[in-house]
């Protein structure tokens, strides 16, 4: 692989503030990380000649459309109906950002809107460090967040801690975007997910609070199958347990090309959305296969599900690994 190790410029924001890329791997993986959003920009693997995930060489890109490419989006990933939660006993309040009635990936106060600090990078890792301050978009506590990425051979591993001052929500998802043929769409990945239910939602992308049996609406994964944009559509969340757990596989995705992905999590759920929205400048719809893993979305508004909730007293973290290989 052509790609070079170590530390490099990736621009200045609008707001004036230096971006870096991170560059790290070994002989099997090469990925690079931005400081701009903790951005996934690119993963190459040994002998395939494009990147898996899609990406961009354009800050710019990444400060207008493709704000969630890539991205590692917090203090809250998904969505909060109403632009509103109940949180350690008292109504929180958010940003309304999607159609000025919901709260949509934490509105202007998102982690993937903001420059990380680098911490720390070696060949085969980065930590990217954060503060976010108490109040800010209606989200309490004042938050630590580091992210740390590691290669270790092909696979490419991900750990979140978070520590909070005060009961705040947190839950935190990579949102990179998978091509594994290097085409124009997904079209033809085959897809298997772990999970015997998933979320239904509404009109507006929201859960509807409806836990929904797999097979009750083709939405089975449980055995591999092939899958087109729109057959089925996807922006769902898949129910992998009712409480973060240890470490699992619970996705895989292929490409006609043999290159395949498997993604393990320590999280109860994983969104995947089918890109039908999500344009990078110049290209199509349904380019790339958003996998999500992520506490079961708009937890607070509804009983029964995963609670997202960090107390002072805790610590958040979560380990994802994407395990990358072709045939």
């Amino acid at each position: 692989m052509d790609r070079q190790l170590g530390i490099t410029p990736f621009g200045v924001t609008a707001k004036g503030e230096a971006v870096q890329c991170v560059t790290i791997g070994g002989a099997g993986l090469t990925v690079s990380v931005l400081t701009w959003g903790a951005v996934l920009q690119g993963v190459w693997l040994e002998g395939v000649p494009y990147s898996l995930t899609l990406g961009s060489d354009r800050l710019a890109d990444y400060e207008g459309a493709m704000r969630y490419h890539g991205s590692l989006i917090g203090p809250v990933v998904n969505r909060f109906t109403g632009a509103r939660a109940v949180i350690g006993g008292r109504e929180l309040r958010f940003e309304a950002n999607q159609d000025g009635r919901h709260c949509l990936h934490s509105g202007a106060a998102g982690t993937h809107l903001k420059v990380w600090r680098l911490a720390e990078a070696t060949q085969d890792a980065v930590r990217l460090e954060l503060d976010l301050a108490d109040g800010e978009g209606g989200f309490p506590g004042h938050r630590r967040v580091a992210a740390t990425f590691r290669v270790e051979g092909t696979s490419l591993h991900l750990h979140v801690l978070v520590t909070t001052d005060a009961v705040t929500p947190v839950n935190f998802a990579n949102h990179s975007y998978w091509n594994l043929d290097g085409g124009a769409t997904w079209a033809g990945h085959r897809l298997w997910v772990d999970a015997a239910r998933y979320l239904s939602t509404t009109g507006d992308f929201t859960p509807t609070g409806e836990i929904v049996a797999v097979e009750a609406a083709g939405m089975d994964f449980r055995v591999a199958r092939r899958v087109e944009p729109g057959a089925p559509e996807f922006d769902n969340c898949f129910c992998l347990a009712d409480a973060p757990g240890p470490l699992r596989e619970v996705l895989r995705l292929s490409g006609q090309s043999g290159v395949s992905m498997a993604v393990s999590t320590t999280e109860a759920g994983v969104q995947v959305y089918d890109g039908r929205n999500a344009f990078r400048p110049g290209r199509g719809a349904f380019e790339g296969l958003a996998v999500e893993a992520q506490g079961w979305p708009d937890a607070p508004n509804h009983p029964g599900f995963p609670s997202i909730e960090l107390a002072p007293e805790g610590e958040y973290r979560q380990h994802t690994v994407w395990r990358f290989s072709r045939g």
